[in-house]
């Protein structure tokens, strides 16, 4: 129910009501919100901007900061911007194995199509 939050707080068998998981959501959004408009320095569309919100709401700001997609969005290159997005579907697994993760292609899929959409 916590919509992919993390923190120090979450920890196994932790139950929260609704309301908490669409406070946090709200929480999360506009903390991840806020590192978009301060790390992305050419202007976006509403939905770039939103796809790019949900990218920093799953793997965070820093991975964002540190990243190609960022670079190449910072010189005005908007057309490398969904083939960036396409490479963060990988998980590493405990044992160092790296593999492609179905549901992290589709959210990047979806990030995509978001980003496309006028």
């Amino acid at each position: 129910m916590g919509v992919g939050h993390t923190g120090p707080e979450v920890r196994e068998g932790l139950t929260i009501t609704k309301e908490t998981s669409r406070l946090l959501l709200a929480k999360d959004l506009a903390i991840a919100a806020s590192a978009v408009d301060r790390l992305v320095r050419v202007p976006l569309t509403e939905n770039q901007r939103f796809a790019l919100i949900s990218f920093v709401f799953n793997l965070g700001a820093s991975r964002l900061m540190a990243s190609t997609l960022l670079r190449l969005l910072n010189q005005g290159d908007y057309t490398s911007v969904p083939r960036e997005l396409a490479r963060w579907n990988k998980e590493t697994l405990d044992d160092g194995t790296v593999r492609v993760n179905d549901g992290l292609t589709n959210r990047r899929a979806a990030e995509i199509n978001l980003w496309k959409t006028p």
